[in-house]
């Protein structure tokens, strides 16, 4: 009864609240180097629209290259130094906008959804001018200039993959001994019941390493998407997502009665979490605080932020240090869980 009458109402609220290509609320950062009227004026534009929040205000290349890397930007506009002087003498100017195209589908909206605020603010201040202004948005993608869709499919693709098969098959394996009866022989063997869960857990650990190293091989050699990060620090982040994925459903199944609860909770519970809520296919940002709360627990989202950061903008642990620490904490937390879960009598 609970899921016949209260899956509908979770389904339609995700779909309605995160089913949206619509980009807004996004964090840019701003370099103005020119400092004049005209350039503090088409800033405020800028901050007025829906759009964009001005989230940081930078003074040299490196520390905007620094933000993007960290990720907590998605665009970026740069005011030349002669801005305001150009418009001045010659009636026309050029401003660049930056953008982060590891993700090639919001790159192209939030450029666009800029290009027309600057035009709106052309338009404006050409008024009752027999000259009338122009203003030239350059536009530079940063990390996927070719705005390959792949850049982005294959983190998602590595997420939900390693996510979805370690879960679901780890989450059927203790309480399908349970009802087979083979768990009474494992539980008057020697056996600790933390030997037992590890023996469970270490055969789809093994099979996710072939997993990720299959998905990085065709990723560079069919898909042509480059590893500019270190390899061993993203196979690392790789197998620590793994063992946060298998601890996962080890607790799934050490609270369940039987498989087909696991098999659903494993795949109804986990995947439309995993697909909606963790920045692969739809903007955290543009989500409703509840919703963008839900997907801080979702270990997807920290692990698709960490590999794009590592192999498609080349940044270091230095970077994606913060990650790092909450899938640990979920590894941790998981793992202890479902050995105390672990019941050693069957009554």
């Amino acid at each position: 009864m609970f899921i016949l009458l209260a899956m509908p109402v979770v389904q339609i609220i995700i779909f309605g609240f995160a089913l949206t290509n619509e980009v807004k609320n996004t964090a840019i950062a701003v370099w103005d180097q020119a400092g004049d009227p005209a350039a503090v004026s088409l800033i405020a534009e800028m901050e007025a629209s829906r759009y964009f929040e001005i989230d940081k205000a930078v003074s040299s290349r490196e520390e905007l290259d620094k933000v993007f890397r960290l990720g907590k930007i998605k665009m970026a506009l740069v005011l030349p130094a002669r801005f305001g002087s150009d418009l001045g003498h010659f009636n026309k100017a050029s401003v660049q906008l930056i953008a982060d195209a590891s993700d090639p589908n919001v790159a192209n909206t939030l450029t666009g959804y800029a290009a027309a605020v600057i035009g709106d603010y052309q338009v404006r201040i050409t008024q009752e001018r027999r000259q009338p202004y122009t203003i030239k948005p350059e536009i530079k993608m940063l990390y996927n200039p070719e705005l390959r869709g792949a850049y982005n499919f294959v983190p998602g693709v590595m997420a939900m993959v390693l996510l979805l098969v370690c879960t679901m098959m780890t989450a059927i394996t203790i309480v399908r001994e349970r009802e087979t009866g083979t768990m009474e022989i494992m539980l008057v063997s020697p056996a600790r019941p933390l030997r037992i869960i590890m023996a469970k857990a270490v055969p789809y650990f093994l099979l996710s390493v072939v997993n990720i190293t299959s998905i990085l091989l065709l990723s560079v050699y069919v898909l042509d998407v480059p590893i500019k990060g270190s390899l061993l620090l993203l196979l690392g982040e790789s197998f620590l997502f793994t063992l946060v994925s298998l601890s996962l459903g080890l607790l799934i199944s050490t609270r369940v009665a039987s498989q087909q609860t696991a098999l659903f909770i494993s795949l109804v519970g986990l995947l439309l979490p995993t697909v909606m809520l963790s920045g692969f296919m739809f903007p955290i940002e543009n989500m409703p605080l509840p919703l963008r709360t839900v997907s801080r627990v979702v270990p997807a989202r920290w692990y698709y932020n960490i590999v794009r950061a590592v192999m498609i903008k080349g940044a270091g642990l230095a970077t994606v240090w913060k990650e790092t620490l909450i899938l640990t904490g979920m590894l941790l937390f998981f793992m202890t869980v479902a050995i105390r879960s672990f019941k050693i009598r069957l009554a």
